[in-house]
């Protein structure tokens, strides 16, 4: 099953990371190819994402279910394809290193089956690493903004 894994360490303190992941808002729109989401419960949400394997452009839509809350420190999620043989799990970690810092993980594995999934596979398999990394920058980044912001607002 393709999976990966991006680990960054960020000057904030972990529950100002807790308080920007609790809320799937903040990060569902930060996922490259998303094209949009719908909260259906406080653990429950579908996704839509637009992406390309190789010339060909593809929508598919996933329902995430958050498994684990976990305060301060983790999201754990399942995801499975609505209309597509996909699936697969993920989740951020966040572990403090000191009252102002934490290393912070995003990791998701994914694998779509059925008469496409050899061909998708390795596909995923190359495209995963580099999306968790923008992914995980980005989630980084917009904590560290939000922080900055509220710094600023104090």
């Amino acid at each position: 099953m393709p999976s990966a894994h991006h680990q960054m360490e960020l000057e904030i303190p972990i529950h100002r990371a807790w308080n920007f992941v609790k809320d799937m808002n903040n990060w569902a729109p930060l996922v490259p190819g998303y094209s949009g989401h719908k909260q259906l419960n406080d653990r429950q949400s579908t996704w839509t994402f637009t992406g390309e394997a190789g010339f060909v452009q593809k929508t598919v839509q996933l329902r995430l279910d958050i498994k684990e809350w976990a305060e301060p420190t983790r999201v754990m999620f399942t995801l499975k394809g609505m209309d597509e043989n996909i699936s697969g799990d993920g989740y951020f970690q966040a572990d403090a290193l000191s009252e102002k810092s934490i290393k912070m993980t995003g990791y998701l594995q994914i694998s779509a089956g059925g008469f496409t999934g050899p061909m998708i596979n390795p596909i995923l398999k190359t495209l995963l690493p580099k999306t968790m990394k923008r992914f995980t920058e980005s989630v980084a980044y917009n904590m560290m903004k939000r922080q900055t912001a509220e710094a600023v607002n104090i």
